[in-house]
């Protein structure tokens, strides 16, 4: 994500729960990926859970980038 987008992020999130909570859940999908890194070699299940947030974290993205995009053509729109 663009740092763009995420100053957009924060100032629609005062006015859009949705977008808040998109974010938020986006972070901790985001932290929660930084702490495999620090492992050298992940089990079987690290892995797979590793894999399953990266498809979460990716899906929240997109949500995100949707939520950006229906907010730029509304203003655009007035």
């Amino acid at each position: 994500m663009e740092r763009r987008d995420e100053d957009l992020i924060q100032q629609l999130m005062t006015h859009d729960d949705e977008l808040r909570a998109l974010y938020a859940e986006h972070i901790e999908l985001k932290h929660q990926l930084e702490g495999f890194r620090d492992k050298i070699h992940l089990s079987t299940e690290e892995e797979l859970e590793k894999k399953r947030i990266q498809k979460l974290k990716l899906a929240s993205k997109d949500k995100l980038m949707e939520l950006l995009e229906r907010h730029q053509s509304h203003h655009e729109a007035h």
